[in-house]
Parts: C-alpha cells; sequence; structure tokens
C-alpha cells in the first residue's frame, strides 16, 4: 500500500506539471492557429488519437495487468513474448496503414505531409507501449511519471521556439503543430525503450522461470484484444463526434464555419481548462490498473473495498472544488486563451461532464483490473449512443444549437460514471453507501 500511495503522489505530482504545460501549449496553439485553425487541429486530433490507440494494441494495460500478477521471474519470458507480438502486430499495422492513408478523406483538409507523417507513430507507441506495460506492472511510476512529463516539456519548447522566431501562413502553422505532437512521441519513445533495454539486460542476468509460450500469448491477448475493441469503440466515437456536433450545428442554422470556430472554442478552451484536474484521475487509473489485478487474484476484497472508497473521497476532494472555480471565475480563465465568452458560459456549462469524468477514469480502471472488460465495454456504449442521440436531437434544434450538445455531454458522462460506480460495487461486494459486504463478494 505504501508504494500505491507513493505512486499516485509520484505521477500526480509529475501530471500536474505535465498539465500546466498543456495549458501553455494551448494557449500557444490559440493564439497562433486563431479559432477557426483551433478547430481544425481539434478535429484531426481523434483520428490521430485512433492510429496511437491501434498501435498501442493497448500492450501497457495487458502486460502491466500480467507482470503484476506474477512473480519477478516469470517477467524476462513475458517481455520476450510481449516483443514477439509487437514486431509481428507493427509489421501489418505499419503495411495496412501505408496502404489505406491515401484514400482516408479526414486527412483532405490538411497539409499533406500530415497523412505520412502520423505513420511515424505506428511502431514508436508499439514499442513504447511495451516499455510503458512493464514499468506500470512492476510498479516503477517514477519512469511513466518523466515520460510524460518529457513529452508536454518537447511539445511546448518546440511549439515556442518555432512560432516565437519564424512565421508560417495558417496552414504551415497547424503542420508545425501536428509536427510537435509526433515529435515529442518519438523522445518519449526513444527515452523509455533505452530504459526498458537496460531494465531487460538486468533480467537476463537473474535467475528465471519460463513459462509456456501459448499461454503468455493467450493471456496477454486475452486482454489487450477486447481492451484494444473497447478503446477502438471510444477512439472512433471521440473521431466521429467532431463531425456530428458539426453536423448538428449546421443543421440548426449555423454556417460551416461558425460551427468549426465553436466547436474550436468547446473542445480547445472550455475541455482544456475542465479536464485539468484530470491529471489525478489519470494518475490513479495507472496506478490502479496493476493494483486491482493483484488484489482481485488474491481475492483480497477487503482490500479492493478500501481503495474504492479512497478513490471516491480523493476524487471528490478536488473535483467539487475544481468545478466550482470552473464555474466561478471562467470568464478569467477562458480570457487567458484569447477574449470569448462564448468559451466562458461552455465552461460553466459542462461541469457535470468534468466532474463525474473525474469518476470515469479511475473507475475504468478498476473494471479492468476486476476483468470485467465486457461490463465496460457495453457501458461505453450505451452511454455513447445516448449521448449522441440527445446532441443530434437538441443540438440540431435552432432553439438549443450548442446548449443541446453540452446536454449531451453531460448526460453521457453522468450515466457512464453510474454505471461503473454500481458494477464495481456489486462485484466487490460494496453498497452504494460504501458499507462492506465482504462475505458475499466471496461467496461470488
Amino acid at each position: 500500500m505504501n508504494i500505491y500511495y507513493k505512486s499516485i503522489f509520484f505521477l500526480a505530482a509529475s501530471a500536474f506539471l505535465g498539465e500546466m504545460i498543456e495549458v501553455l501549449i494551448n494557449m500557444i496553439l490559440a493564439r497562433e492557429l486563431g479559432s477557426h485553425g483551433l478547430g481544425l487541429y481539434m478535429t484531426i486530433l481523434p483520428s490521430i488519437f485512433l492510429l496511437v490507440l491501434l498501435s498501442s494494441f493497448e500492450l501497457q494495460v495487458s502486460i502491466s495487468k500480467f507482470v503484476a500478477e506474477r512473480d519477478r521471474r516469470y517477467h524476462r519470458n513475458i517481455l520476450y513474448h510481449a516483443l514477439t507480438i509487437t514486431i509481428v502486430f507493427t509489421s501489418i499495422l505499419f503495411l495496412a496503414a501505408a496502404a489505406l492513408i491515401p484514400f482516408i478523406p479526414v486527412f483532405n483538409a490538411y497539409h499533406p505531409y500530415v497523412r505520412w507523417l502520423v505513420l511515424v507513430l505506428v511502431p514508436v507507441i508499439s514499442f513504447t507501449s511495451v516499455a510503458r506495460g512493464y514499468f506500470m506492472g512492476v510498479q516503477e511510476m517514477g519512469k511513466i511519471a518523466v515520460s510524460n512529463f518529457l513529452r508536454k516539456s518537447i511539445q511546448l519548447v518546440g511549439l515556442f521556439i518555432l512560432f516565437r522566431f519564424f512565421k508560417f501562413d495558417a496552414e504551415a502553422s497547424l503542420l508545425i503543430a501536428i509536427c510537435a505532437l509526433i515529435g515529442s512521441e518519438i523522445v518519449v519513445f526513444l527515452y523509455l525503450f533505452y530504459l526498458f533495454i537496460i531494465q531487460f539486460q538486468q533480467l537476463k542476468r537473474k535467475p528465471f522461470s519460463n513459462m509456456e509460450r501459448k499461454g503468455v500469448r493467450k493471456n496477454l491477448i486475452a486482454v489487450s484484444i477486447p481492451t484494444t475493441g473497447l478503446r477502438l469503440f471510444s477512439a472512433i466515437m471521440n473521431a466521429v463526434q467532431p463531425f456530428v456536433i458539426k453536423g448538428a450545428l449546421v443543421y440548426s442554422g449555423i454556417s460551416s464555419t461558425l460551427a468549426i470556430e465553436q466547436f474550436g472554442m468547446l473542445m480547445g478552451v472550455a475541455a482544456s481548462i475542465g479536464f485539468f484536474p484530470a491529471f489525478i484521475a489519470h494518475s490513479l487509473m495507472i496506478v490502479l490498473i496493476p493494483a486491482v489485478s493483484k488484489t482481485n487474484s488474491q481475492k483480497d476484497y477487503t482490500t479492493l473495498q478500501k481503495m474504492l472508497q479512497q478513490v471516491m473521497t480523493i476524487t471528490l476532494l478536488y473535483g467539487i472544488p475544481a468545478v466550482v472555480i470552473f464555474y466561478f471565475f471562467a470568464p478569467e480563465l477562458t480570457s487567458l486563451f484569447f477574449k470569448s465568452d462564448t468559451s466562458a458560459i461552455y465552461l460553466q456549462l459542462l461541469w457535470p461532464f468534468f466532474l463525474f469524468h473525474f469518476f470515469i477514469m479511475p473507475m475504468q480502471a478498476f473494471l479492468i483490473g476486476l476483468d470485467m472488460l465486457k461490463e465496460l465495454f457495453f457501458h461505453i456504449i450505451w452511454s455513447t449512443i445516448i449521448s449522441f442521440a440527445i446532441i443530434l436531437w437538441l443540438g440540431s434544434s435552432h432553439d438549443w444549437q450548442m446548449n443541446g450538445v453540452i446536454i449531451g455531454m453531460n448526460t453521457g458522462a453522468v450515466l457512464l460514471a453510474l454505471m461503473h460506480y454500481l458494477t464495481i460495487c456489486k462485484k466487490i461486494g460494496v453498497s452504494i453507501f460504501m458499507k462492506g459486504l465482504v462475505s458475499e463478494a466471496t461467496e461470488r
């Protein structure tokens, strides 16, 4: 438990610095790209993240879970088979992406180099995921924290230098912003994989035990495939969401240009500010996956109940003050990007969306650690369907427009958080009011 708390603290502290840098990055992008350029940047990001997701094959989750559940003498064998899977999968995905990217229309509105630059992310993300998963599994969160901070720092420095000393037109500025993002991922890959090679060499010099190759690969794939499917669905929905929102707004009578600008203020300004405290939720998520997996493998439901109570308490302690600040100081916060009363209103209206997402992230880690991927998948499907339905219904109404979109986003977040929470409570034998029912959980 001491390692658990230290890991959370260390990750949260470094993530806080990272989020501070992220705000500076978005401020630079908002001022250099303008509202329309920022809207285009936020539109392409989900598509890039979709490729990142496919490239990772969620190996960081499956490896961290499997490593946490097994004795250290098996780690060398696990990593050997994980690398084999990664090499094969990366080769197939790279060739498939190279063949399909020229025909993906979403890249048509951007510089021709963009569609080829994103290909670099395939091997970079794949091998980074192996290293990240191992360090998560053995609770060496310091390396993860440094890599996260390094990514943001490189991106900020790159953007500052290029935009400070050079002048670019609108298309080139957008290309520079995307290059800075990809370049930061390459630096993280070089850092983490270098440390991983050193660690792997140390494991080779220690006593080890082999596991059946088929068993190792089966265990890794048993987590990677459903988790990738889950994340793939979410990534596809995130990639589709900008077009759903803009389509609904255009149908309501808003021009296409204004719809892009409003989406840029929604995601580039309001969401950037609102998700700032999520560095704590993300830190909890990283630590909880291996911690819950190990505790669940030992059938220690008492500890699981305590962990859930602690997660809920921590989230309430920072989540409520955060959304209160966002609500009452929205104009001052959004003015850091550019003067816009509209983005301040968006930030105020989205407080339920942000607050419940602070709960959703660690609860998703709980569900993964409890081997409840199927339940997690269905929760996300249902919440997304309902959220999109409300966005299309109210967002396309002339009377509601962006307010209707925000209602749909808020509804989806609240529904998803409640489904996660009720499922976890039932699994570990605790009531919705955090009263333990250990005997019932043990019987299950």
